[in-house]
């Protein structure tokens, strides 16, 4: 028997989420099954009578979802496979011989299984089952398994994952989709279960209790990154329409209530008429009250002397979306260096990033654009080195092997070395 109590006691008072999430974690590592069900009915309000998703029911949310929108995913993987596609093949395995009988080099070996985690909050988000699963696929994965809650509405109630979700998951060529979500789901692509292989890698964007879990189970797996609450910079002057540097500021705002985004603007005049954009572009959106609220709490418009001082602010910000629209757009993005990804020029909106354009849309938050980068074909790749030695290469290498390997102390490295001579 499993008591769920004080995790979720934890999880409604705001305690910490770091000793909720390790809670859930050991029950999973204890428990498995029976520990991803009760979480599941504790906290998405529903127990399922299995935790993987049938084949047939996969196929049958086709039926559930309507033709423009399955026009619409099968558009958004052709264009991400497509750029996933290119950038695989511009890797390159290596072996070089760097003296007579030393042949050196890497192979690009692809992880065995990963585990792709596709939110579910307000909205379902098959645009994230796309951008998790198909570089994954590009990259030669050999057992691709996805998970995802239940989302609102489903078939009357929150009793399965969204049709439009699994549409995408099977659009991007899943092998393996299971009901589950939260720390949970990512205690079970980390340890296993009785209905869940454990696998080498989890990627995909989450909450807070997702993005800990991933945090503690990274060593037992790895994982692609640790990203928080979506962000945006943007960098604009007078040469663009006010309405669009508005509307675009506000597209960032609806994700979460603590997304945020940045104007760096070129005059007080333009971020007076901005900001009345924005309060404009705010009545004609169904998402006013989110939109309006994190833009309220977390937006900011600043005033730069120079679009010099915009790009060093926002190397320093390092945002998760940088968009440039100003004068020469091109030549300004050329010397930006820290960002999850570039939107060049005013008709290359952060949103068409998020769906379309084909690089993904999972990627680097909170700063961490300054020293890592978005999730794509080479997460799931490892670059493995390898030597291959002759008789006359092992002869030339061995005394200074065995020299330096006297130098550290070490005769069992230093006897192994001599033998070769």
């Amino acid at each position: 028997m499993i008591v769920f109590k004080d995790a979720e006691k934890r999880r409604d008072s705001g305690e910490s989420v770091e000793s909720a999430v390790r809670e859930i974690l050991d029950a999973v590592k204890r428990s498995g099954d029976e520990a991803v069900l009760g979480y599941t009915e504790k906290f998405d309000g529903y127990r399922p009578s299995a935790i993987r998703v049938e084949t047939k029911t996969i196929k049958e949310a086709y039926s559930k979802v309507d033709a423009e929108t399955v026009e619409s995913l099968e558009f958004a993987a052709g264009r991400i496979e497509g750029f996933a596609r290119r950038q695989r093949e511009s890797l390159r395995e290596l072996r070089y011989e760097i003296s007579p009988g030393v042949v050196l080099g890497h192979r690009l070996i692809p992880v065995a299984s990963c585990g792709c985690y596709v939110p579910a909050g307000r909205y379902p988000l098959p645009s994230s089952a796309l951008m998790s699963i198909i570089p994954a696929r590009v990259a030669g994965v050999g057992r691709i398994a996805a998970a995802s809650p239940a989302s609102a509405g489903v078939d009357g109630g929150r009793d399965g994952i969204h049709p439009a979700v699994l549409v995408a998951m099977d659009l991007a060529g899943v092998d393996e989709v299971y009901r589950m979500g939260g720390a949970q789901a990512i205690g079970a692509f980390a340890y296993g279960t009785r209905s869940v292989a454990g696998v080498d890698i989890v990627v995909g964007p989450g909450n807070k209790y997702v993005t800990e879990a991933k945090r503690q189970v990274s060593g037992a797996v790895g994982i692609d990154m640790l990203a928080g609450p979506s962000e945006a910079v943007i960098i604009a002057d007078e040469s663009v329409e006010p309405r669009w540097i508005a509307a675009d500021a506000l597209s960032r705002c609806e994700h979460d209530p603590n997304s945020w985004s940045i104007l760096l603007l070129t005059s007080m005049e333009l971020a007076k008429t901005v900001a009345a954009e924005i309060d404009n572009e705010l009545q004609n959106l169904k998402t006013v009250e989110l939109a309006g609220q994190t833009w309220k709490n977390n937006g900011k418009i600043l005033v730069v002397d120079s679009l010099e001082e915009a790009a060093d602010l926002s190397d320093a910000i390092a945002p998760e979306h940088l968009q440039v629209m100003t004068a020469d757009s091109a030549g300004l993005a050329a010397r930006l260096r820290n960002f999850g990804s570039l939107f060049v020029g005013r008709y290359a909106p952060v949103p068409f990033g998020d769906y379309v354009s084909g690089p993904n849309h999972i990627l680097p938050t909170s700063g961490c654009a300054r020293f890592s980068n978005g999730l794509n074909v080479n997460t799931f790749i490892k670059v493995s080195t390898f030597q291959e030695i002759t008789v006359e290469g092992a002869r030339f290498l061995s005394p200074r092997c065995a020299r330096l390997a006297e130098i550290e102390g070490l005769y069992g490295h230093r006897r192994s070395a001599e033998l070769r001579e």
